[in-house]
């Protein structure tokens, strides 16, 4: 039997004890780990917003053991992730993980049908983390699609939940581009981090701590053509999602425009952020804009 056979729900029922404390579990870590997200994940309706929180949880508990801080022994994360991704396997088969994270993703993914062809290459990204520290053109686009692309089909299976599956099929070109603009602007953003504390090179041809204007403007063309592209799609998305949607949209095109007025000689040294009261302007006029 393959390590990611598929067993549907059983009929929904009273959810227990055990699932709601899981569900809070991925909620903490959202809450804890990332503001942006947080903010857009609340406009949610449920229980697309439970689901979409059990999803970004077992991501961040992945990231997590391949991004240890101060690194880790790199057999012995080899080992967590291997465990973690044979965990959430037994789950998608049984229904039920002693790891809380686990089993809110597993209720998710047989709930909203996140099949394992989604799960089986974000952990395969996951891995190349921790054997590979430049990515040539190939190797990243496996690896964006991976640790980004399937996670916006993820989410959006989420959203669609109870809809035909031609509607999914239409929309998911424009999840991915999404999915694939955020990692690249977290990638640009978090140049400096992932070069001195990790060692990892994720752009192919660009040495991080000679980062010129031109090629900042470059990469940021990609990942802009790749937002305008997912616009298309996110005005697709049911009402019980756009808006949330909309808003993770406008913050990370935000995050976008700062970081091209931004001398690429400080993004190779600090990260760039978008200060609170910046976001609070961008998530109102992002609801404002989704309500015209």
């Amino acid at each position: 039997m393959s390590l990611f056979a598929f067993r549907p729900a059983a009929p929904a029922s009273a959810t227990s004890r055990y699932d709601a404390v899981a569900e809070a579990s991925a909620a903490l870590v959202l809450k804890r780990y990332s503001t942006s997200f947080g903010i857009a994940s609340r406009l949610l309706a449920e229980p697309t917003r439970t689901h979409v929180r059990n999803v970004y949880a077992l991501v961040r508990v992945a990231d997590e053991i391949v991004d240890a801080r101060p690194p880790r022994d790199p057999m012995s994360q080899h080992r967590l992730l291997d465990a973690l991704e044979a965990d959430v396997g037994s789950a998608l088969h049984e229904g039920h993980s002693a790891n809380l994270v686990v089993h809110a993703f597993a209720r998710t993914a047989r709930s909203c049908s996140i099949e394992p062809a989604l799960v089986t290459p974000f952990f395969a990204s996951m891995r190349t983390d921790l054997e590979r520290r430049e990515h040539d053109a190939e190797s990243f686009a496996r690896y964006v699609y991976g640790s980004a692309e399937v996670v916006g089909l993820m989410c959006l299976r989420t959203f669609l939940v109870g809809y035909p599956e031609g509607r999914y099929e239409a929309l998911a070109p424009g999840a991915r581009r999404l999915g694939a603009a955020f990692q690249k602007v977290n990638f640009l953003r978090d140049l400096a981090e992932d070069h001195q504390e990790l060692g990892r090179h994720y752009f192919p041809g660009l040495e991080p701590d000679a980062l010129t204007d031109a090629q900042r403007d470059a990469l940021l063309d990609d990942i802009d053509d790749d937002l305008r592209a997912a616009d298309v799609a996110v005005r697709g998305l049911p009402p019980s999602s756009r808006r949330a949607v909309q808003v993770a949209h406008a913050l990370f095109a935000e995050l976008s425009w700062r970081l091209r007025r931004t001398p690429a000689a400080e993004i190779a040294r600090h990260r760039v952020r978008v200060p609170a009261p910046v976001k609070l302007r961008v998530v109102t006029n992002a609801l404002v804009k989704g309500d015209t």
